[in-house]
C-alpha cells in the first residue's frame, strides 16, 4: 500500500512571484487591456490623493498599503459576485476560491503596479 505524504518543501515561488496564486492573478490583470488600464488609473489616483493615514509609515509605504487594500477588496467583491450569480456562495467552490485568493500576495502585486505607473 502506498502512503501519501505531504511535501516538506517550503519554496512555493512561481516564475519569480511569491506563489502561483500571485503570479496567475497578476498575469490575468496584465492580459486584459481594460483591467490593466483600470488599475493603472486607480494607482495614479491613489498616488495623487492617498487617503490612508498612518504616522508611523513613510508616504510611499502608505500608498502601497492603499493599493494593496484596493486590490484585495476588488478581487473579493468579484469573487462574491461570481459565486452569488451561480448560487454557489456556500459551497466547496466558494471555499476553494476563497482559499486561493487568500494566498495571493496583494502587497507584491501592488508594488509592481506602482512601479509600472511611474
Amino acid at each position: 500500500m502506498t502512503k501519501l505524504t505531504r511535501s516538506t518543501e517550503t519554496d512555493t515561488t512561481y516564475n519569480g512571484w511569491t506563489n502561483y496564486e500571485t503570479w496567475v492573478t497578476k498575469l490575468w490583470m496584465d492580459n486584459d487591456q481594460g483591467t490593466q488600464e483600470d488599475w493603472a488609473e486607480r494607482v495614479r489616483a491613489i498616488k495623487a490623493h492617498p487617503t490612508y493615514e498612518n504616522p508611523y509609515m513613510k508616504p510611499e509605504r502608505r500608498i502601497v498599503h492603499e493599493v494593496t487594500e484596493a486590490l484585495k477588496d476588488a478581487h473579493e467583491e468579484g469573487m462574491a459576485d461570481l459565486l452569488e450569480s451561480g448560487h454557489l456562495s456556500a459551497s466547496v467552490y466558494a471555499d476553494l476560491l476563497g482559499s486561493a485568493l487568500g494566498r495571493v500576495n496583494w502587497y507584491e502585486i501592488a508594488e509592481h503596479l506602482i512601479e509600472e505607473t511611474e
